[in-house]
């Protein structure tokens, strides 16, 4: 079974940058839409970056300038770097990649969710 393992979440002040990651393991043969989502408190799930393949990318509104999601193909890992950051990116951030497995295989997995907390 695929695990992604999230990492990179922790206390920063606002306008400072943090860098998430998150590393595939398991059967992946390659990944080919690559997310990242938020949801703060008492609020719905949004999308935040995404990337399909290794090229284009699209960001929500709210963070566009200032995240940036990346991937390494030979790592397996999917990056978010943020920048900038306001006390409103305060969420659980979760990684979802669509890969093909080892058996060929197209499904979508999810991350446990890394805490990112901005303070004014």
């Amino acid at each position: 079974q695929v695990h992604l393992a999230e990492s990179g979440g922790g206390l920063v002040q606002a306008g400072g940058s943090l860098r998430l990651s998150c590393a595939a393991s398991g059967s992946i043969d390659s990944m080919k839409v690559m997310t990242w989502h938020r949801q703060a408190t008492g609020l719905q799930r949004e999308l935040v970056a995404r990337m399909i393949g290794g090229g284009s990318t699209d960001y929500a509104d709210s963070v566009k300038g200032r995240f940036t999601i990346s991937r390494d193909n030979a790592k397996n890992t999917v990056y978010l770097q943020m920048n900038s950051l306001k006390p409103e990116d305060t969420a659980v951030y979760y990684c979802n990649v669509v890969a093909i497995d080892a058996t060929k295989n197209i499904r979508a997995y999810w991350g446990q969710g890394t805490q990112v907390t901005v303070s004014a």
